[in-house]
């Protein structure tokens, strides 16, 4: 990176970056200076602990996603931003609450984030380049070694909610982040958010799977987030019933959250949910074959998990819908067509509902009983 000019007034120039920032679409724009010290031991205690699961890219860089001028050498400042994801017609209880419906977590129901917010912090780097002369900047979106939450944090665009979150009084956690380390010496934001989970352990106690095992830390290797999307193999037995119909991504942290009551809807068109994807029949989607679904998820963040991952996850979510023959049929005619990771899926869907099917059976054996009056062992 190249030194920056002294010249430059970066009072003004920061008031100018947040100013360029609304203009491009982001609902806040912050500064922090780059000293994560005081994160590094959470950090590493978390790699050391395997909460990371699979996700070898979290420890693969040791200490630079603390150290943000060792992974962008010369960086000074970060600008941290933030952009409004919630769609208008978000419909979280209807898709939850029935079980044959394919549940997506609502971040993933339009364009790919990462492109959105990438193309806009590369403008923005630009931007100021215009202002000030060649300098360095480098943007970042969910995509390298960065502490994105705790940067965001000591930029002043919220606090981390005891579900590793951020959170922010006027806008719960319904945002995507990003950032442009720049070798600018900008003055830092200094406006500190309170902490305000308080004494709420709602995300802690409502987790699907217990996946926030202590406030403020997530074990990945737990999470229906990671499970669905990051996971490469087969997803742990204990854990599917677990996973309902959500079959990319969850929300219910989030959803609990007191402070979602004041999530802002999102002013971006790409946000927007997709009708092919959103609240779709599993049957549906299960029936896709490869070529569908490339089509289908063009431009999605959905594609990244490929079509083996999209139809085990699926699998998974029909095994715990409710008896239905379709199901068993569908899941049955796509066993000698699919993958070893597939199948036995597939398989553990079959005895799912062989079993809701006895259990249904019994239900209905007990209710002409009782309907006739004969003792329950008649």
């Amino acid at each position: 990176m190249n030194k920056a000019k002294p010249t430059i007034n970066y009072t003004e120039l920061a008031e100018k970056i947040k100013y360029w920032g609304k203009e491009l679409g982001f609902a806040e724009v912050g500064i922090s200076d780059i000293d994560l010290s005081e994160h590094e031991n959470q950090l590493q205690r978390w790699l050391d602990l395997g909460y990371h699961g699979e996700m070898e890219y979290m420890a693969a860089h040791g200490m630079k996603r603390a150290r943000p001028a060792e992974l962008v050498p010369g960086t000074q400042s970060i600008v941290t931003v933030k952009m409004n994801y919630l769609p208008p017609d978000a419909s979280f209880a209807k898709a939850l609450k029935n079980s044959t419906t394919a549940y997506i977590s609502r971040y993933a129901l339009g364009r790919d984030y990462h492109k959105v917010l990438r193309n806009r912090l590369k403008k923005l780097g630009q931007r100021i380049e215009k202002e000030v002369g060649q300098y360095g900047f480098r943007p970042f979106v969910d995509s390298a070694p960065v502490l994105e939450r705790q940067i965001a944090e000591k930029a002043g665009l919220g606090w981390r909610g005891k579900n590793s979150l951020l959170i922010h009084k006027q806008a719960g956690s319904w945002f995507f982040l990003g950032e442009l380390f720049v070798d600018l010496p900008l003055p830092a934001d200094e406006k500190k958010v309170e902490e305000g989970c308080g004494k709420c352990n709602a995300c802690i106690s409502l987790c699907p799977t217990g996946a926030i095992v202590e406030p403020y830390v997530v074990d990945a290797r737990r999470c229906i987030s990671y499970l669905t999307i990051e996971l490469q193999g087969a997803i742990p037995e204990e854990f599917r019933p677990l996973l309902g119909n959500r079959v990319y991504g969850c929300d219910d942290c989030q959803l609990v959250c007191p402070w979602n009551r004041f999530g802002q809807l999102t002013e971006e068109a790409d946000f927007h949910p997709r009708k092919t994807i959103k609240d779709r029949e599993m049957l549906e989607l299960f029936a896709w074959d490869e070529n569908t679904f490339l089509k289908n998820t063009e431009g999605s963040p959905i594609r990244r998990i490929g079509h083996e991952r999209w139809l085990r996850n699926l699998a998974v979510g029909l095994g715990n819908a409710n008896y239905d023959e379709r199901i068993v049929k569908a899941l049955t005619d796509k066993l000698d067509f699919v993958t070893p990771l597939v199948e036995e899926h597939i398989r553990w869907a079959l005895t799912q509902q062989q079993q809701k099917q006895s259990d249904e059976r019994k239900k209905a054996r007990l209710i002409r009983i009782v309907e006739k009056g004969l003792p329950r062992d008649a």
